[in-house]
């Protein structure tokens, strides 16, 4: 499939997309984000005791789930951003920033109130929001930027 790209002369330029390839990006991103909220799990759990009280943190299944689930919903959002816009990655990295920046509002507002949690609980859990944002927005943009060449 051809999608044309608009550069800055205003002439349109074909960029072909792979969805195959896509399909394992896509794939790949989501594992890895997952990948990385566990190591940062493990690292917190290390340095700060969690509260067995705090479900959220009580095992890495929460942090798994509350992962996984939004790297989805990312995939499938970046493949319709490259399927009807012409600057996906753009598009994408500043909806992604006020995603980030929407999630950590609980963390910091709601997470103190909830039995069992801390202030060092929240930050870990603000922690994993940051690292899996970096993580799926780096692999699946620069998807885009390797494929439109």
């Amino acid at each position: 499939m051809t999608i044309n790209d608009s550069t800055a002369s205003g002439a349109e330029v074909p960029r072909t997309i792979d969805w195959g390839r896509y399909a394992l990006v896509g794939l790949g991103t989501i594992v890895a984000a997952v990948v990385a909220n566990i190591i940062v799990y493990f690292i917190g759990s290390a340095i700060i005791s969690y509260n067995p009280e705090f479900i959220v943190l009580s095992n890495v299944s929460p942090a798994i789930l509350f992962t996984v689930v939004p790297a989805i919903v990312a995939v499938v959002l970046y493949a319709l951003l490259m399927r009807f816009t012409s600057d996906p990655a753009r598009i994408f990295t500043i909806i992604a920033a006020v995603v980030l920046v929407l999630s950590l509002i609980p963390d910091f507002a709601y997470i103190p109130t909830v039995p069992g949690a801390s202030t060092a609980q929240a930050i870990m859990l603000a922690i994993m929001h940051v690292v899996a944002a970096v993580v799926i927005v780096t692999m699946l943009t620069s998807f885009t930027r390797r494929s439109s060449r």
